[in-house]
């Protein structure tokens, strides 16, 4: 098979770690600070949650399929090829040959600031008209872990249904992994309501990410306990606080809370999406649920210390040895750009964080 169509009947799904679904649009970036009006010009990237995740993914040594679909047009072909350029799997994408694939430019700001500004190029792309009937449901099930996020669910009701689909409890289904993702925007032009749609497709997923910052304004909890309340049926409920940390729940009322480390943050983007990475990667290779959170946390500064939303993640090997210090230690680490390049640049502690010293400077 080639990245320009879906797999023919013949072929023999090939099953992967994971696989992501979901829009990616092709994103430009500003060449400097300030309003779209008064930017000169832009440099092309990729952009979108789930693909976003399976770049990581990939990068970090998973084997990872993206499926989604875009325009028979040039901007198809730069995500494809992008995207396909990380080691993930594009052959089950859909190419539409009567929608555009979708765009969107944004400034350089701060996303969380009044400032930042985002203009959005995707109505009626080829993403947005997904639905069970033309998606390749068995490449989609073929992986370990299925990831998706709220935002597919809120491009149009064709892409509802299919995200209701496959967040259906069935026998042997894989472990579908949900990033909540609630874009306010996204939902204005809907006949659903957002908030109630993501809860319902929340409480169909094996695990969760939520930040609390969106289950407040989704859904007006108070703290992650309330959380937990009303999202029992997912095995694992992970919970961002942001800057301070992250709160994993799983069976039987068990809860793991793990400080966020100390970052030099260039760019305050992408950092979900390679938290959701990080605490997957670790999922897959069954480490424990603290461990889970800190590989969710290495990821997410891997993000941040770049200007982009896509950064190169740490070694596997320096990730673990970061992921295994001590909670001192861990709590005195502090990443800053380039940590990801070699075991000691970007890196380093305060003074009396001798062992964290020691683990990132150890070859």
């Amino acid at each position: 098979m080639t990245a320009t169509g879906p797999r023919t009947a013949p072929d023999v799904v090939e099953t992967v770690d994971v696989v992501a679904l979901g829009e990616s649009m092709v994103t430009f970036l500003p060449s400097r600070p300030g309003l779209l009006a008064d930017v000169p010009s832009f440099e092309r990237a990729i952009g979108g949650a789930e693909s976003n995740t399976a770049c990581v993914l990939a990068a970090a040594g998973h084997s990872a399929r993206w499926i989604s679909a875009v325009g028979r047009d040039g901007f198809g072909d730069h995500l494809l090829r992008a995207i396909g350029a990380y080691g993930v799997d594009v052959s089950s994408v859909r190419r539409d040959p009567h929608r555009p694939t979708g765009v969107y430019f944004r400034t350089a700001g701060d996303r969380a600031t009044d400032a930042h500004e985002v203009a959005y190029y995707r109505a009626g792309s080829a993403a947005s008209a997904m639905t069970a009937a033309d998606v390749d449901l068995e490449a989609v099930r073929a992986g370990r872990v299925l990831h998706l996020s709220g935002i597919t669910a809120a491009l149009s009701p064709g892409c509802l249904e299919l995200m209701r689909e496959l967040t259906a409890r069935r026998p042997g289904r894989p472990l579908v992994s949900f990033d909540v993702n609630h874009r306010p925007a996204l939902w204005r032009d809907s006949d659903a309501h957002g908030p109630e749609v993501l809860l319902e497709l929340a409480r169909g997923a094996d695990l969760v990410l939520v930040g609390d910052d969106e289950a407040r304004e989704a859904w007006g909890l108070r703290d992650a306990a309330a959380v937990r309340e009303a999202l029992p049926e997912p095995e694992i409920l992970v919970v961002k606080h942001g800057s301070r940390g992250a709160t994993a729940y799983g069976p039987h009322g068990a809860r793991t809370f793990v400080p966020s480390l100390g970052v030099d943050v260039v760019a305050a983007v992408g950092a979900g999406d390679a938290f959701a990475a990080g605490f997957l990667s670790a999922t897959l290779r069954a480490l424990p649920v603290r461990d889970r959170l800190r590989h969710g946390h290495l990821m997410a500064a891997a993000a941040l210390t770049v200007p982009g939303d896509l950064a190169a993640p740490p070694a596997r090997d320096l990730a673990d040895r970061l992921a295994a210090l001590d909670d001192t230690a861990w709590g005195r680490l502090r990443l800053g750009p380039g940590w990801t390049e070699t075991a000691t640049a970007g890196a380093h502690t305060d003074a009396g964080a001798d062992r964290a010293e020691e683990e990132v400077r150890t070859p």
